[in-house]
């Protein structure tokens, strides 16, 4: 951890500010201080901290990533390192830690932390913990990635301590809508928004609420009774269900796969589609998505293709990365979908009704020209497959519907969600 970060930033820009209070010069009250360092409040102060952080961590040797500006990478004969900055937090992960920090080398950068103690004013926290609201626990075969002091810290917050418990973030039988219940006074609906966004960061570790949370985020602009209520029951869902958190473990499968669907016009107030998908590298889920989508759809095809090409996207990027990495993967990705008609559409897309529409109305459906071109040319490139799948075996099931207690234990286990 970075202390007092943004004051270590040097500033491009001749700026000036008045003098402290409390500081005032009596012999020249009227005139003002030329900053030489940045300083907090200032619009530039992030930026410039984050120049200087990258110039100096790149005098290093560190490689910044082209994908993942955050990630830097060096590599020293067999050891390498990864270097992850998010404002002023720094995680260092790598194959032989010791051999970075302690000096047991004269390569090892040379002993990153004492040289980085040189630039700034630096605290070695040690082994991750915490980092970020996300709690790191060791279990037998990996580590498990939680948020239950973040959430309890929510729960706490909106006086839900010692609230009733419910087995599912929603109701399989009730639908949100717009017009639902009176609308929140301002403060409410200023509460509304501060909790729902909580929710959003609990999304981060908590994947099997997504689609729940990406719901009560479609009403932020005018939230109702019957919206708080949902909330509320989400957050009692949480606490049912706290300590639950990402599993992660060693994969003797470094394949990245991914499962895409999506629900037909599943909103009552537009009609769009609900799209999701989970993207796993081996056994390990790293990355997934519940967003309702741009635009209506006209048949299921259509929106399971657009689901699919969202997915495709996540899919490529990830490759891209691992490769940037120096991590090795299976070159072609593996995406399911069950949908029959999308599957075929990525393939062979001849006389198929959606590519026709396509042909005929121009510019009006260029977005689905879009996916489809976009996702036919990974598949044509053999750099991605694209299988069918059942319904009932679609593990992105939960990130485009509500799903009763059973089914939603079945989404949790498939994801890898766990308990200490």
């Amino acid at each position: 951890d970075v202390k007092t970060a943004f004051l270590h930033g040097f500033l491009e820009e001749e700026l000036y500010m008045t003098q402290p209070e409390g500081f005032v010069d009596p012999k020249g009250a009227n005139k003002v201080c030329k900053l030489q360092r940045s300083i907090y409040g200032l619009v530039q102060a992030s930026r410039s901290w984050n120049k200087r952080f990258d110039s100096v961590i790149k005098a290093f040797g560190f490689i910044q990533t082209f994908e993942e500006a955050c990630i830097y990478k060096k590599v020293s004969g067999s050891s390498v390192a990864f270097l992850i900055l998010y404002v002023d937090g720094i995680l260092l992960i790598g194959n032989d830690i010791e051999f970075w920090i302690a000096c047991s080398s004269p390569d090892a950068t040379p002993c990153l932390l004492k040289d980085l103690k040189l630039e700034f004013a630096l605290k070695d926290l040690g082994d991750p913990h915490y980092f970020l609201g996300i709690e790191v626990k060791p279990i037998k075969d990996g580590i498990l990635l939680t948020q239950e002091k973040y959430a309890t810290d929510v729960l706490r917050r909106v006086g839900l301590e010692h609230c009733k418990l419910v087995s599912t973030p929603l109701s399989t039988s009730e639908k949100l809508t717009v017009e639902g219940g009176e609308l929140l006074g301002a403060d409410d609906a200023t509460n509304y928004r501060s909790v729902v966004g909580a929710l959003q960061y609990l999304t981060l570790t908590r994947p099997d609420i997504s689609y729940s949370v990406n719901k009560i985020c479609q009403y932020l602009h005018a939230p109702s009774t019957v919206h708080w209520t949902t909330v509320k029951r989400i957050l009692r869902h949480l606490k049912f269900t706290m300590g639950l958190g990402i599993k992660i473990t060693k994969s003797p499968s470094m394949l990245v796969s991914a499962y895409s669907d999506a629900d037909r016009a599943e909103c009552a107030d537009d009609r769009r589609s609900t799209g999701g998908f989970a993207v796993f590298l081996g056994s390990n889920l790293v990355s997934w998505s519940a967003r309702k989508q741009a635009t209506v759809s006209r048949s299921s095809t259509e929106a399971e293709y657009k689901a699919l090409a969202n997915a495709t996207a996540e899919v490529m990027w990830i490759q891209t990365l691992l490769y940037e990495l120096g991590i090795k993967a299976p070159q072609a990705a593996r995406l399911w979908c069950d949908n029959i008609g999308a599957t075929y559409l990525s393939a062979n897309p001849v006389f198929h009704p959606c590519v026709m529409e396509c042909k005929e109305t121009g510019a009006r459906t260029k977005h689905i020209e879009v996916d489809f071109h976009f996702v036919r040319e990974r598949v044509a490139r053999k750099l991605l497959e694209i299988r069918f799948i059942p319904t009932g075996d679609q593990l992105a099931d939960g990130f485009t519907k509500p799903l009763s207690e059973r089914r939603l234990d079945e989404f949790k286990y498939n994801l890898n969600l766990s308990k200490v």
